[in-house]
């Protein structure tokens, strides 16, 4: 009787380490998804910076060319007058 008593303790011991490892890995996964989470978040919102900053240069792209393109306008109108005096 006292050895399968013993023979039980020493499966209860290996459980009891098997389920301490586990928990300590789960410990350590659970850190690093945790640090995963926290690094989307700063990806992500770098990446919202990005499209705002790539959004306000296309405005400014698209304002640039309306003002080139008036300028060429003006400039088909003026230079014939200027060259014709």
């Amino acid at each position: 009787m006292e050895t399968k008593l013993k023979a039980v303790r020493l499966v209860l011991q290996e459980k009891v380490s098997e389920l301490r490892e586990q928990l300590s890995k789960s410990s350590q996964l659970s850190a690093a998804l945790q640090g995963l989470y926290v690094e989307n978040a700063q990806l992500m919102k770098a990446l919202q910076v990005t499209e705002q900053r790539q959004k306000h240069a296309e405005n400014k792209n698209f304002q640039l060319e309306d003002k080139v393109s008036a300028l060429t306008k003006l400039l088909r109108d003026i230079v014939p007058a200027a060259l014709a005096t």
